[in-house]
């Protein structure tokens, strides 16, 4: 136990050191080695304050041996290549496997020269910065990190600020480096580390940048597209070689040189490299760009919602971190033809459309609907909830300020109103076009709309709108199956329906039809109104709804007489699958885009399940005789552009549809081994074309179809879609198309008709007969 006397003599032995240390001469020695010894010390403090985490929590051994990473979820075509991706940082971690030893080296080469000499902290350039930095005043110097304290920052981002905050970090950083360096080898770092490391454009990691930039995987990377990767990560944004391409390439070849200096690279073969242009084949893999955005847009919310709906550990995965792999029904062929001839069509259409209008056009010009329209914006709403006034809201909307808008032309920078933006867009086009296996549902391709970036509303998963005369064959299928023929006759002369409110359905053109009677046949082929309702009468309606139920229509439709002229508002995906029975043995079929989903570890987490139809929603009968009477509408009627102007072959049955005001113009075509769905209208429901002629599905849909499936026929690839044929009906069935399409009412009955006044009766529903 301590004693007094020990205590005296140690308080003793302090104040001899004291008056020692108070004898050093000089006196600036003294004071030099006081500031030295305080200076030992408070260093020694602060690292110890760093090591027991108060600045930021150090990671222990058993964390750094398992080093998971946040990764992108990629979407896959049916063949298998890569066409999109969902995150939040975009990144793709891969095995030493897959990374080649070129990329290591031009890694070591220019961040790195002594990593395979040091333990995780280069003591050597530490010093170099300190002498050159600290009291040469060099701003050329370098920062001193090695590669394992850079991954150390890559995985633990740095939390401090200040000159104080950040030299705890890089104290922070060394301790996880020297914990890293103990648990994993050299080469499993430099792995670490290029899974880690950010590349600028939201690409985390070298596979992902690899496919960014040159379109490549990491394991196919030449040396030189090597050194331009490495050469961005002094600064990802000063060397990205999409921004900066020349800067790019003079640090491409000095990341070259460094491979050469460090012997990683002959001399003559550095010389070559560096001779080589820089060349790019940049993919961003934003939602905005890219092949099939509305496609990627649709699959995202599949996902989203599947994954919302799992139970157990799969709710644990995140479709933007969990690396899932999304292997859709997506022909990315077809997609790409899919989505050039719609910009092909649609730029005609749309001059078109402007000159039809001319100084007519209601954006121009009719003041009660570009204010119906800008109160029903986004940007309007907004500042309404906000509390602001009608006059506030438009003084506001209508400032003019700089802005990019888009035509078919490209972009362009003006000065503008948030007011012009609006009808600016408000004349535009839209459009949707799906592509079917008519077998299964899958979806072959997609086009939900002219331009994802300025248009997001997917005409194809999000949009209902009147079907017009696409619905027809539906009508038509009730009909036969109820025991009408295709060669009944109805008379074509327009009825006043006294029963509903004077209803008159008319036929579109000015052919005199008074005294004419088509055939059920002739009346499908050339869409005539007056006959569809007819036809629907002599079904019944209810049993025209229940046909269409069973061929897979879901949308609520009119219980009215117009019916038959489509005015029941349907989706694409239903209009696909319930025309797809005409080639499934009168069985329909749900569109799907997703065939399998794997986890970040390959293991199967989702299939597709092929759906299994009880019962076909018709006869074989039915279906042999609709479609050969669709097949007629191509071969000549509504459809006949098919033929005649773009010169298609091959068996293709289909069916034009336009609605009232020409809102919406259709086409549907059927052949052995597709079905495609197109639609043509305006964003807003106010707004038609201006006339029929530029309106009509014949003219603003059938050729999204008909160049497209030009398009598949020249591809040597895809031309397998459109081979087959369909079979040859029996000789029953031939019977009951052969007769004359037309009949004229006989001389007694014209000489007591008058056709300049309208046949006047009540609608009758026939359901019950």
């Amino acid at each position: 136990m301590p004693t007094q006397s020990s205590g005296l003599s140690e308080l003793r032995n302090v104040k001899s050191f004291f008056n020692a240390f108070r004898s050093i001469r000089p006196a600036w020695f003294r004071y030099l080695l006081a500031a030295l010894l305080s200076g030992t010390a408070l260093a020694v403090l602060f690292v110890g304050t760093v090591y027991f985490g108060l600045w930021g929590r150090i990671p222990g051994y058993s964390e750094l041996r398992e080093i998971r990473q946040d990764r992108a979820s990629e979407v896959y075509s049916a063949d298998s290549v890569l066409i999109g991706k969902y995150y939040l940082a975009d990144r793709q971690p891969i095995g030493m496997e897959e990374i080649p030893g070129h990329v290591l080296d031009a890694l070591v080469a220019i961040e790195d020269e002594r990593f395979y000499r040091h333990s995780g902290i280069d003591y050597q350039s530490l010093m170099r910065v300190f002498f050159k930095t600290l009291l040469l005043g060099e701003s050329s110097a370098g920062g001193g990190s090695t590669l394992s304290q850079q991954l150390a920052k890559n995985l633990y981002p740095r939390t401090g600020s200040g000159t104080v905050g950040l030299a705890a970090d890089k104290v922070r950083e060394m301790f996880i480096a020297r914990r890293l360096e103990r648990l994993h080898e050299k080469k499993e770092i430099l792995r670490l580390y290029l899974n880690t490391v950010s590349f600028g454009d939201n690409s985390f990691g070298i596979e992902s940048a690899a496919r960014k930039f040159f379109n490549v995987k990491t394991r196919d990377l030449k040396p030189e597209q090597a050194a331009a990767l490495i050469g961005m990560l002094k600064a990802t944004h000063s060397y990205n070689p999409r921004l900066f391409p020349d800067r790019s390439l003079e640090r491409r070849n000095l990341v070259l040189g460094a491979m050469a200096r460090n012997g990683y690279l002959e001399d003559g073969v550095a010389d070559s490299l560096q001779s080589l242009p820089l060349v790019l084949d940049y993919r961003p893999y934003t939602a905005n760009e890219g092949l099939a955005a509305y496609f990627r847009e649709a699959v995202r919310r599949k996902v989203s919602s599947w994954l919302g709906d799992r139970a157990g550990t799969d709710s644990m995965l995140n479709l933007y971190t969990s690396g899932l792999k999304i292997y859709t029904t997506l022909e990315r062929g077809m997609q790409q033809v899919a989505e050039r001839t719609m910009q092909q069509h649609m730029k005609r259409l749309q001059a078109d459309f402007e000159k039809a209008f001319g100084n007519r056009a209601p954006w121009k010009t009719d003041d009660r609907f570009i204010d119906r329209y800008i109160r029903s914006s986004p940007p309007y709403k907004k500042l309404a909830a906000s509390g602001l006034e009608h006059a506030a809201i438009m003084d506001s909307l209508g400032k003019a300020r700089p802005m990019v808008l888009a035509d078919w032309e490209g972009e362009k920078e003006v000065r503008a109103s948030t007011v012009d933006s609006l009808l600016h867009y408000a004349r535009f086009l839209n459009t949707g076009s799906l592509a079917i296996d008519p077998r299964t549902g899958a979806v072959l391709s997609w086009v939900g709309g002219v331009d994802f970036k300025h248009f997001k509303y997917d005409h194809i998963s999000q949009s209902r709108r009147q079907v017009g005369s696409t619905f027809k064959p539906v009508v038509y299928t009730a009909a036969l199956e109820k025991g009408l023929d295709p060669c009944d006759y109805f008379s074509a002369r327009e009825v006043r329906y006294e029963n509903l409110e004077d209803w008159t359905p008319s036929n579109s053109g000015d052919k005199e039809e008074d005294y004419l009677n088509y055939s059920m046949q002739e009346a499908l082929r050339n869409s005539v109104n007056t006959v569809a309702v007819k036809v629907l009468e002599e079904t019944g309606i209810p049993r025209v709804l229940s046909q269409a139920k069973a061929m897979g229509i879901g949308a609520p439709l009119p219980e009215t007489p117009s019916l038959a002229l489509g005015t029941g508002s349907i989706g694409i995906p239903e209009m696909a699958g319930a025309y797809a029975s005409y080639i499934n043995d009168a069985k329909p079929v749900t569109p799907y885009l997703i065939r399998r989903i794997t986890d970040r570890d390959g293991n199967e987490i989702y299939r597709h399940e092929e759906e299994t139809v009880a019962a076909p929603a018709y006869s074989e009968r039915t279906r042999q005789l609709m479609l050969q009477m669709l097949r007629s509408v191509v071969e000549g009627g509504t459809a006949s552009r098919i033929r005649g102007t773009y010169g298609l072959k091959g068996d293709i049955a289909g069916k034009t549809g336009t609605t009232q005001n020409n809102k919406d113009a259709w086409f549907v075509a059927l052949t052995p081994r597709l079905v495609h769905v197109s639609w043509v209208g305006l964003e807003s429901h106010e707004i038609g074309f201006p006339n029929t002629r530029i309106g009509q599905g014949a003219n603003a849909a059938l050729p999204l179809f008909a160049l497209w499936y030009q398009g598949l026929s020249r591809d040597a690839g895809l031309r397998k879609w459109t081979g087959g044929s369909f079979p040859e009906p029996g000789p029953d069935i031939a019977n009951l198309l052969d007769c004359p399409p037309v009949k004229r009412d006989g001389f007694f009955k014209r000489l007591f008709s008058n056709p300049d006044k309208a046949k006047t009766r009540k609608f009758r529903d026939r359901s019950g007969d």
